[in-house]
């Protein structure tokens, strides 16, 4: 699966996809859909929607990436994790079906979320895209809307090396004539989803940043841009006559995420003396908004513990980093993850103080021993080293 190998998962095809859906006799066509996708923030865009829809009275699949426990937090109807029995029964169901066509894990795991809604009798799905948007497989559905959160540089070896680039595969999500809202703030990206929302005769509703958004219970004011967004999708949906929704249950479903949802590692404090926090920023703009949200912060001293996967742009990142913290670093356990070494390698050549670990979790007890109850403790640099502390 490409969250654990990186680029060698990855089929930039659909065709397999397409057969998969033809197979369960198309499933996503049992309810109607929500389709986000952008470098980062789609994930708690998701998780913002699905809430409030749930505070609205719906019924409300959610398909999101990756997971950080549990496979199945990908697959959730109300906030429910999928049943174990199902994913079990599906998979021996479709397994020849699986090996003749060579599916990947992200293409099985959708077929199975999109079967999972239909049986469960959803009325929306809200959908994450995986990676990329034009090519991504949840890109065969015919959503009511789509939204796009922002653009950064990430999985630049598949997506393209410039803004631009990435812009056109995020833009591919958009549908003939069905409405697109924009959380990107660059002008120049801005004109180029102009470009294709008018190829597709889709009208295009630009977020503005500067206007007030609604409280949430997800930490770190880098949720602002999640919520208007999220907050415009609705009021759209709303004003198109496709959801009934008030005021109230979108205020509602924006503070109680967390208890509709499940939604975990976002500015997630799991301490207070010391603070300790849990965020799975990994790319240059997701750390760069992390570490604003954390210069707010009352402390004595920082503590951070990072672990990175390959492909990212390391020296980039550890520019972004405070050179007073110390840094507790390991290798996420996947086969991508970087080795310890190298990072550290990284870390001192930036001169920034690091004691290496064999594992993440040596890694987070080292910095609890150090850090004194008015220190704080950051967790951050990948999703998956957030998930071995979770």
């Amino acid at each position: 699966m490409y969250q654990r190998t990186g680029k060698s998962a990855y089929k930039a095809d659909l065709q397999n996809t397409i057969d998969l859906d033809n197979h369960l006799g198309n499933p996503h066509m049992s309810y109607k859909t929500i389709h986000v996708a952008g470098t980062n923030g789609k994930g708690s865009t998701c998780h913002l929607i699905a809430s409030a829809l749930q505070e609205a009275g719906y019924k409300v699949g959610l398909y999101t990436s990756p997971h950080l426990k549990d496979f199945r937090e990908r697959i959730k109807v109300n906030g429910e994790m999928c049943e174990k029995t199902f994913v079990v029964d599906f998979v021996k169901q479709h397994k020849e079906f699986f090996l003749n066509h060579q599916l990947s894990f992200f293409e099985m795991t959708l077929g199975m979320a999109f079967q999972y809604f239909k049986e469960q009798k959803v009325d929306i799905a809200v959908i994450e895209t995986g990676l990329g948007g034009r090519l991504d497989s949840t890109n065969i559905i015919q959503p009511m809307i789509t939204a796009i959160t922002n653009i950064a540089k990430d999985h630049t070896a598949i997506l393209g090396n410039t803004f631009t680039k990435i812009a056109t595969e995020k833009a591919g999500i958009i549908k003939e004539r069905t409405p697109i809202v924009i959380g990107e703030q660059k002008g120049f990206l801005k004109s180029r989803f102009r470009e294709s929302a008018g190829n597709k005769n889709a009208l295009i509703h630009l977020i503005d940043h500067r206007s007030k958004s609604l409280p949430t219970d997800l930490k770190g004011t880098y949720q602002k841009a999640n919520t208007r967004l999220a907050q415009k999708v609705l009021h759209l949906l709303r004003e198109s006559n496709e959801i009934t929704i008030t005021s109230k249950e979108i205020a509602s479903g924006f503070l109680n995420v967390v208890r509709n949802t499940g939604l975990r590692g976002r500015y997630e404090v799991i301490n207070e003396k010391p603070k300790t926090i849990l965020d799975t920023a990994h790319n240059v703009a997701g750390i760069t908004q992390l570490l604003k949200q954390v210069l707010k912060e009352p402390y004595e001293n920082l503590h951070v513990v990072m672990g990175m996967v390959s492909d990212k742009d390391v020296n980039k990142v550890l520019q972004l980093l405070s050179k007073q913290a110390t840094y507790y670093l390991a290798r996420p356990d996947i086969p991508r993850g970087m080795p310890v070494k190298e990072l550290s390698n990284y870390f001192t050549q930036n001169k920034l103080t690091n004691k290496t670990f064999k594992t993440v979790n040596q890694a987070f007890d080292g910095a609890c021993l150090q850090a004194t109850k008015n220190d704080l403790i950051l967790v951050t640099g990948s999703t998956f080293v957030v998930a071995e502390i979770i």
